[in-house]
């Protein structure tokens, strides 16, 4: 079985920029059966654009000659997604969130393990030439980490679409959002123990969840091969109503991370930074708007003694991380390659987030309180 039947679940932007074009370009792995979207006006311009069936029912798409889906769908949809395909017996590459809690994608590892398939997620910036140069160039001795920053701005895909054909599903009758906030809503209430207040909300599922999730597992894994741990949240916060979000997090040996993420929809400036310092050399990681396909990350080292300093910026290649992570997902299927990015590292990244709001909330609550007593 070296080429793999697909579906793809969820015809939004990032299926028509992204996820549609680099299967149809890769023919010698992937057949692309069909797409489901609920989104009449999307379907057919899926149609016409691609060539390939379009469902009006995911049961419809998950009944066709398949081995595999691609999941694009809305966030509140994964979970319920990934348990039916995988209960079809199908392999399964997911977009982030895979789901809010720990709890939901407990229970995806158990039903991949009983269908015996594989369980990818969409985290393309471990496929990044640039990454994967870094985790190399990491000194052996993670102890000597001091600090880690990231920071994000980001006014969404607007500017770096325009010269994409595209079709906004905004043809769905209003029952279908309300229903899919219902699902966001409980989805939240199972995770955080009962209702969220708006801002609380759109922050954890806009900056956090949506965003700046890929960072959380790209330095994760930075992490990993340095063999220190995240040991406790020291801060967190939700700002500019909830379109901003930022947290603080104690290391394993001494150092600290910090990261925000801002939505910036009126300024059309994309900014993305990962900076690790050590005492003697630090790393810089600049990427490109992720909707912006083979465009270098730039990775810029930064090392010396005393009043000297050597800058090296390296070039790695234009290689584009959306395409490789499905080659990724291919080479795990096929010839049973390990899963780089898994439900496990998934989980974690999840629950970090979790802590940071919980922290938020906190505070909130400790303000109300002194307020009170005020």
């Amino acid at each position: 079985m070296d080429k793999l039947r697909t579906g793809v679940i969820g015809a939004g932007t990032v299926s028509q920029v992204m996820h549609l074009p680099n299967l149809c370009g890769m023919p010698d792995r992937f057949d692309l059966v069909g797409v489901f979207d609920p989104s009449p006006r999307v379907r057919g311009f899926v149609q016409d654009r691609f060539g390939v069936p379009a469902f009006s029912e995911v049961d419809a798409l998950l009944s066709a000659p398949l081995d595999a889906v691609v999941i694009a769908s809305p966030d509140a949809l994964h979970g319920e997604q990934v348990m039916a395909a995988l209960a079809a017996g199908l392999h399964v590459f997911c977009e982030k969130p895979l789901a809010y809690g720990a709890g939901a994608i407990a229970e995806m590892i158990a039903a991949r393990d009983a269908a015996d398939k594989v369980l990818q997620v969409g985290y393309m910036k471990r496929f990044d030439p640039a990454y994967e140069t870094l985790l190399d160039l990491l000194p052996a001795d993670g102890g000597q980490l001091m600090q880690v920053v990231v920071e994000v701005l980001d006014p969404d895909s607007g500017p770096f679409i325009g010269h994409h054909p595209g079709c906004n599903g905004n043809d769905l009758p209003e029952r279908v959002g309300d229903e899919m906030r219902r699902k966001r809503r409980a989805q939240l209430a199972q995770v955080f123990g009962g209702p969220l207040n708006d801002h609380v909300a759109r922050g954890f599922c806009g900056p956090f969840a949506s965003s700046i999730v890929h960072d959380v597992n790209a330095v994760h894994g930075l992490l990993d091969r340095l063999g220190l741990a995240t040991e406790e949240v020291v801060g967190a916060q939700f700002y500019a109503e909830g379109q901003g979000g930022h947290g603080t997090v104690r290391l394993g040996g001494g150092g600290l991370w910090m990261m925000s993420h801002l939505t910036v929809p009126d300024l059309p400036r994309y900014c993305e930074r990962i900076s690790l310092v050590f005492e003697s050399v630090s790393f810089e990681l600049v990427f490109p708007s992720p909707w912006l396909a083979n465009v270098p990350t730039g990775l810029t080292v930064h090392g010396g003694g005393g009043e000297r300093l050597h800058s090296e910026t390296i070039r790695c290649g234009y290689a584009e991380p959306f395409e490789e992570q499905l080659k990724g997902f291919h080479a795990a299927v096929v010839d049973g390659a390990p899963v780089r990015n898994t439900a496990e590292a998934a989980a974690r990244d999840m629950a970090l987030l979790k802590e940071m709001t919980l922290w938020q909330l906190t505070r909130e609550a400790e303000d109300t309180r002194n307020g009170a007593v005020a």
